[in-house]
């Protein structure tokens, strides 16, 4: 696994606005302290979300780009781009798959942060089937098309765009977690970036001891001291 000294530009990419606060604010949140750029590709707007019904349906996706925006602000990010794919319809078509690759090698990262495509019956929240597709096509982006100057050689001819390997690939979520990030120091800002998310949290009274009782989880896993929290990772080695 590559050390954060190693790490200047890391991308993430998730299926809609909230799901890297919930999986990796804590995380990023270290990497924007450590002083490593990180920029946000969100593949949908969010659209099917919300609880309030007398929002109109068309005024969600504009409220859910703005809300990302905020809670991108409280762990240092600034770099966010939208592809406006619909939420709940996603999925991992050779489309997504130009739309990602472009991304990567616009921003040319050394790690990828993206949903994990297995689906963890532990944990079935964290395996929507957008969250699927996404990580599938993040994950081919990554290997073979972002690197291979064939794969979509328009991304080249016609935007000057020259391929890039992505070095490392972590995926939150998923079944197999081997690699967990103490966030005990970030977790305020954590919680601060889900509550600018208020069309899905504004009714979620318990948030805070919600969190604290799924990273403390995570913190065990991961062999931490007592009182510790954590976010969890599978860490691919993609050079």
């Amino acid at each position: 696994m590559l050390d954060d000294s190693e790490i200047q530009r890391i991308l993430v990419i998730a299926a809609h606005p909230d799901d890297v606060d919930f999986s990796a604010a804590g995380t990023i949140a270290l990497w924007t302290d450590a002083g490593i750029e990180v920029i946000y590709c969100i593949v949908t707007d969010g659209d099917a979300g919300g609880h309030d019904e007398s929002v109109p349906r068309v005024e969600i996706p504009a409220l859910r780009r703005a809300e990302q925006t905020a809670a991108a602000k409280q762990v240092g990010v600034h770099d966010l781009r939208f592809l406006g794919y619909p939420d709940g319809r996603v999925e991992a078509t050779l489309a997504l798959r130009k739309d990602l690759a472009r991304v990567v090698r616009q921003v040319r990262p050394d790690r990828l942060v993206c949903p994990s495509p297995e689906r963890n019956y532990a944990r079935l929240g964290a395996s929507h089937p957008d969250h699927r597709a996404v990580g599938s096509a993040a994950l081919d982006a990554v290997y073979p098309d972002a690197r291979n100057p064939f794969a979509f050689p328009e991304l080249l001819a016609d935007e000057g765009l020259k391929p890039w390997t992505v070095r490392e690939v972590w995926l939150p979520g998923g079944p197999t977690p081997a690699h967990y990030v103490d966030i005990t120091a970030t977790f305020p800002r954590k919680v601060a970036a889900l509550r600018a998310h208020e069309s899905q949290t504004g009714q979620m009274e318990n948030l805070e001891e919600f969190l604290r009782g799924w990273l403390t989880w995570a913190a065990a896993q991961g062999g931490l001291p007592e009182g510790r929290l954590a976010e969890a990772f599978q860490v691919l080695n993609t050079a």
